[in-house]
């Protein structure tokens, strides 16, 4: 029989498994919102005035983007390392300052070669941010018998891409500049709100697992596919959806607020595809999300109307975070006996591998072919092959 000062409620129990279960969850929506909503995807909204202002093409466009995604796939990897040093709370803290610094001092230079290393930083910084939240908080949830909360923390990748958008849309017109320093200065604001409702304590030492050989499992091969080509199929949507808006004049109106829209699609998401995933397993709502998102990227290009790019924004915003959560799931259950984290760092590298080529495609092929239609097609078949191959 438990006693008093086992139950989830005792302020004690939560005080020994570092902060009330609300507050740590609270906490993880804005690491999530300023490290990945913030420091991966304000590049989207503030790109169309870049690109005015500036004068760059859209394959330096993707360049920059790619960079970002590069230093992501080396920052997963990093991350994965049990060795990191001190507390995971220190870690998650340190990359949060680096993301809203990194994404600040884009207003600073115009230098592409400065973008190109900021752009790569700030990628680091948002992977270490996502494994480190995630397995902070995911941690002290279950140890409170809370782990319901963790659709809350989940959430903070669309409230951070819906309020980022807000902020950019707010000022419409303005200086590129003022929009990168601004959406810094708010990162920098939530990293404290962190480390308030994140307090030191309750750290548990990162598992160890048994040493050896993981079990060969040809699925496990063909999910790293099929995640690598998901993240090649979102990635370009993901990346130039609002310089698709402004270069469309029917629905150019929309700039100021599609963005927001793929952030509200988003908050929800991983706790509807996660309730699906009860219903139908693993494979199959990874299937059925992958094919959503498919829809979603060929709506951006096929239907030229308010009401089709308002679909696509819900269909991909609604999608790529529940993908992501399924996908690292599906990864953890297919390698059995053998080592989750590294099959978590396979699964990371194959997904930065495909976010990496997907902006640099796009950009160059759309310099070629003065639009995003052939790249985005691209996508969409690539996401259908990744629901093909995530249920065999």
């Amino acid at each position: 029989m438990a006693s008093a000062q086992s139950r989830p409620s005792d302020p004690v129990f939560a005080t020994a498994t570092g902060g009330s279960p609300v507050a740590v969850a609270l906490g993880g929506l804005i690491a999530m919102a300023v490290g990945i909503g913030i420091g991966r995807f304000v590049y989207t909204p503030i790109l169309p005035p870049m690109l005015a202002a500036l004068g760059l093409s859209k394959a330096t466009a993707g360049l920059i983007a790619s960079a970002n995604f590069a230093g992501y796939l080396a920052g997963a990897l990093g991350a994965a390392r049990g060795t990191l040093p001190g507390s995971r709370r220190t870690w998650l803290l340190g990359a949060l300052v680096g993301s809203a610094v990194t994404t600040g001092a884009m207003g600073f230079t115009g230098s592409v070669m400065v973008f190109l290393a900021l752009r790569f930083l700030g990628g680091v910084a948002s992977a270490f941010a996502l494994i480190l939240a995630s397995t902070l908080v995911l941690d002290r949830l279950a140890r409170s018998g809370r782990s319901g909360l963790a659709a809350l923390h989940f959430a903070g990748v669309g409230v951070g891409i819906a309020v980022s958008a807000a902020l950019v849309g707010g000022l419409c017109g303005g200086e590129w500049e003022t929009m990168w320093r601004l959406s810094g200065a708010v990162s920098l604001a939530g990293t404290v709100a962190v480390a308030l409702l994140i307090p030191a304590g309750g750290e548990v030492s990162d598992a160890v697992f048994p040493v050896g050989a993981a079990k060969t499992d040809p699925r496990l091969w063909r999910m790293g596919l099929s995640y690598g080509l998901f993240g090649f199929g979102y990635v370009i949507t993901a990346t130039f959806l609002v310089a698709m808006v402004r270069a469309t004049p029917e629905i150019g109106a929309l700039e100021p607020v599609i963005w927001i829209v793929v952030g509200l699609a988003a908050a929800p998401s991983v706790l509807f595809w996660n309730g699906l995933r009860r219903r139908i397993g693993l494979a199959a709502a990874f299937s059925i999300a992958a094919l959503t998102e498919a829809a979603g990227v060929l709506a951006s290009v096929v239907w030229r109307s308010e009401a089709g790019i308002c679909a696509a924004a819900v269909l991909v915003g609604g999608t790529f975070m529940g993908l992501t959560a399924l996908g690292l799931m599906r990864g953890r259950e297919l390698a059995g006996a053998g080592d989750p984290r590294r099959a978590m760092a396979g699964l990371s590298a194959a997904f930065g591998a495909g976010q990496i080529v997907g902006p640099l495609v796009a950009g160059v092929v759309s310099d070629w072919t003065g639009g995003f239609g052939v790249p985005s097609v691209a996508a969409a078949g690539a996401l259908v092959l990744a629901a093909w191959l995530g249920r065999r």
